[in-house]
């Protein structure tokens, strides 16, 4: 039986993300969505060239693979990111873990329009299944004596709206980028572009009237701005794409967006309240859609 590594990394790119989301909401709302997401790209820039100028070097794909490359980390990085960390601030990382989780039904409809993928039906029933547990394992939690994590920042309406765009931006940039890591191009490089070229864009807005405008940056949240991007965006977005070279997009995405359901321990830890039981049989149902996922390779 053949260990399903890409997979596994994709479940690693969830835990990170999870991370990432339970840290990140007091550090955005201090810095911001942009100037928190502009931050931590610069940091993992330069972390990200330094594994690579120690590792493989920076042997520079054809003209296509670099622009596919560049498309991908402005739809998946500027865009997907900066607006999941905007839902993140407003509604908290729960609540914006259930819309985010839409980027793997997205993907897999995206994947099998544009690129042909075909999914065995035990993977589809696997993936319906996870979605459909990942989305129960973050209601329902009541509003009284609710931790901060869990309060809303504004309306909620606008909250999801962000994680809709940001579930978009992450699938279709992981769409985009996949015709470029099956051809086995090396992770931290292909990081590399994609994050250098959202961070370019990115710094470019900022000197614009578009930017919001620049928050003041204290020791705290900068320090914990760095550790979200060194573990979510150097280590997590690496695994992402290592996963992206040896399966499909569907299944990817479906097993990466797990992070709501991993999260839910997370947040018992950090917060002193007890997920419900519905969150919990959520997460069984995701666990469930998991093992179909896993079963074609037995």
């Amino acid at each position: 039986m053949a260990l399903p590594l890409h997979e596994l990394a994709a479940l690693g790119t969830a835990t990170c993300w999870a991370t990432t989301g339970l840290f990140a909401a007091d550090a955005v709302r201090s810095l911001g969505a942009f100037h928190f997401n502009l931050i931590r790209q610069v940091f993992v820039t330069l972390l990200l060239a330094l594994i690579v100028l120690a590792t493989v070097g920076f042997g520079v794909p054809d003209r296509g693979a670099l622009i596919t490359l560049a498309i991908s980390g402005v739809v998946g990085i500027l865009l997907g990111d900066t607006l999941n960390f905007a839902a993140v601030g407003r509604i908290g990382p729960r609540r914006a873990g259930a819309v985010f989780a839409l980027n793997a039904p997205m993907a897999a409809v995206m994947g099998w329009a544009l690129l042909g993928e075909a999914l065995p039906w035990r993977a589809v029933f696997g993936i319906g299944l996870t979605a459909s547990g990942v989305a129960l394992a973050i209601l329902g939690r009541p509003s009284a004596n609710a931790h901060r994590l869990e309060t809303l920042q504004g309306t909620a309406i606008i909250g999801i709206l962000f994680g809709l765009g940001a579930a978009f931006g992450q699938a279709a940039g992981s769409l985009i980028a996949r015709p470029v890591m099956v051809t086995g191009i090396d992770p931290y490089l292909a990081s590399l572009f994609r994050v250098g070229a959202s961070g370019l864009v990115m710094g470019a807005l900022a000197v614009t009237p578009l930017a919001p405008p620049a928050p003041k940056l204290t020791v705290k949240p900068l320090l914990w701005t760095a550790a979200i991007a060194f573990v979510g965006l150097l280590v997590g977005m690496t695994l992402f794409l290592y996963a992206l070279q040896g399966s499909q997009t569907g299944i990817i995405a479906t097993l990466s967006a797990t992070s709501p359901v991993i999260i839910l321990p997370l947040l018992w830890l950090r917060t002193g309240q007890r997920p419900t039981a519905l969150s919990w049989a959520g997460a069984g149902l995701a666990v469930l859609g998991l093992g179909l996922i896993f079963s074609r390779f037995s």
